[in-house]
């Protein structure tokens, strides 16, 4: 039977849930985002060599966390657009819930989840295990990869020096569309985050190409290859 579970529980069985894996962890969450809680149970899955898979549609790391998830060999991530989706599952439970990965241990929110045991009902446990196999299957698997943002010189600052990729407003241009409704397609797709009334380079958006510039003359921008496809 599934077992109804308030904020201060579902954050409870979630740890649980992650300490007690023994073979796989499954983290599905929107925003891969992590905290120093979840990072040291995370490192601890790495050295027992547990199979994890973290699989997220927007990424809000800082570099050092960038860094960090690079040295754990054992845990994958994948890039799911359009995800919503919040659960995760271990060899013996799961749990459904709207609490996002980030917001582990923040008992000030108010969420709420669902805890299935696969002694207690296997059939819905296999169902849920299922349907993340169904998302972890659609999803790209990513190398997590951050470049560093330096200023430009001022013999290169100008998005038009830059040859062998296209600055976004004359990649815009070339497909017919005005900038912001580019860099909307661009968020849209995943590869760019809009935050503040600016845009921020996603993982996603890194891994195809994408590299976030910054000049004394154009201030921040983002340049990309010249043929990609923004087609959904």
């Amino acid at each position: 039977m599934a077992k109804f579970l308030n904020t201060s529980a579902t954050n409870y069985y979630l740890e649980e849930l992650i300490k007690s894996a023994s073979d796989r962890l499954i983290l599905i969450s929107p925003f891969l985002k992590i905290n120093d809680r979840v990072k040291a149970l995370l490192e601890d899955k790495n050295r027992l060599k547990i199979d994890v898979r973290i699989v997220y549609g927007k990424s809000e790391l800082q570099p050092e966390e960038v860094n960090w998830l690079k040295q754990l060999t054992f845990v994958r991530a994948s890039f799911c657009k359009n995800l919503n989706a919040k659960g995760y599952i271990n060899e013996k439970a799961c749990i459904v819930t709207s609490l996002n990965l980030y917001e582990f241990s923040q008992v000030n929110n108010n969420e709420m989840g669902i805890y299935i045991s696969k002694d207690d009902d296997a059939q819905m446990y296999k169902e849920t295990y299922e349907e993340a196999q169904r998302i972890i299957s659609i999803s790209d698997e990513t190398r997590i990869t951050l470049k560093k943002v330096v200023p430009e010189t001022e013999n290169n600052s100008s998005p038009e020096n830059i040859k062998a990729k296209l600055s976004s407003s004359k990649l815009a241009r070339k497909l017919g569309l005005k900038t912001p409704e580019f860099l909307s397609k661009l968020a849209d797709l995943g590869l760019l985050e809009a935050a503040d009334n600016t845009y921020l380079l996603t993982t996603h958006g890194n891994d195809i190409g994408g590299e976030a510039k910054r000049s004394k003359r154009f201030g921040d921008y983002f340049i990309w290859p010249r043929d990609l496809n923004i087609e959904s």
